[in-house]
């Protein structure tokens, strides 16, 4: 058989084996079928189609080359790239470290300046993470006085942030 004729005849094929395989379009591989079925031609034995032959070849090298240590360390070095990419720089600029505590400083201020009872539920809430039972529980006034509180401390405080928001 012509070497030409055999690449056409299987070039759809092959290309569509390692493509499915390899989830790559990869001339090497290709070519790498096409001369391991021109060197071993003469050990074909025809107890099927000589198509199906060039096919197994195809399949075979495709999950060689997903085996070897030259992919997966390409893989990995993709991978680390990503990674290095999508890492964002932890570190805060002494700037920002400022404008935060001027932010809390200003929050806290906001929170001093609400009434006692809207002041002390919403630190129970809010800041301590009670649950309007255990508020309810804790100040002995019903769970909807508790909302209430909450919702007028949060309604204050949403105007003497309103530069925050």
């Amino acid at each position: 058989m012509d070497f030409n004729e055999l690449v056409k005849l299987n070039k759809q094929n092959v290309k569509s084996i390692i493509r499915l395989i390899t989830k790559q379009e990869n001339e090497d591989l290709e070519q790498e079928v096409y001369l391991k079925v021109w060197k071993n031609q003469g050990k074909y034995e025809e107890k099927g189609s000589f198509k199906s032959w060039v096919n197994t070849i195809a399949k075979n090298i495709a999950k060689d080359y997903l085996r070897s240590a030259w992919f997966k360390n390409s893989q990995n070095s993709e991978n680390d790239e990503y990674t290095l990419d999508s890492i964002k720089d932890k570190k805060t600029s002494p700037e920002d470290n400022i404008l935060y505590i001027e932010r809390q400083q200003h929050i806290i201020s906001a929170i001093e300046e609400l009434k006692p009872k809207l002041k002390e539920t919403i630190m129970l809430c809010e800041i301590q993470g009670f649950t309007y039972e255990e508020a309810s529980a804790k100040l002995g006034c019903p769970i909807g006085t508790i909302k209430s509180r909450i919702f007028n401390a949060k309604k204050e405080l949403a105007e003497k942030l309103s530069d925050l928001l």
